[in-house]
């Protein structure tokens, strides 16, 4: 028997069932919480942070919540959507990522990330500059 718990997010009353995996749950109601490091069959760990969320007001990594009753849960307030805009933003200035040279370039779920948010430039200083590829 499945022991559905009420919780909200982002102000839309949902049902759940007790203990599954809040972006499992997001995602089976039309809610979208971008992950990098969240693979379903996996335990979570929460490291890339671009999954971040307010449970409760508290800041928590949405891929190692488990739903419980009353849980009011906030997905895409404009601070959290800076938040995970900045973690792409670093990514990207690290120096690691050069889309296009990279195979996966074109199926890449980082670069999507950074489509999706309209990333053109960072707002940080890359570690690494690629003058080398200058011609």
């Amino acid at each position: 028997m499945n022991n559905l718990v009420n919780l909200t997010i982002d102000g839309k009353s949902i049902q759940a069932e007790s203990g599954k995996n809040l972006v499992d749950v997001a995602k089976a109601h039309g809610v979208y919480i971008p992950t990098l490091c969240y693979f379903r069959n996996l335990n979570p760990l929460g490291t890339c942070r671009i999954c971040t969320v307010k449970v409760n007001g508290k800041d928590t990594t949405g891929c190692t919540v488990k739903v419980a009753q009353g849980m009011d849960i906030e997905i895409n307030t404009p601070e959290l959507l800076d938040n995970r805009k900045a973690i792409i933003e670093m990514l990207y200035a690290e120096g690691n990522h050069f889309c296009p040279s990279c195979e996966k370039s074109g199926n890449c779920d980082m670069q999507n990330l950074g489509y999706d948010m309209g990333i053109t430039v960072t707002r940080y200083t890359p570690s690494v500059t690629y003058t080398h590829l200058r011609a």
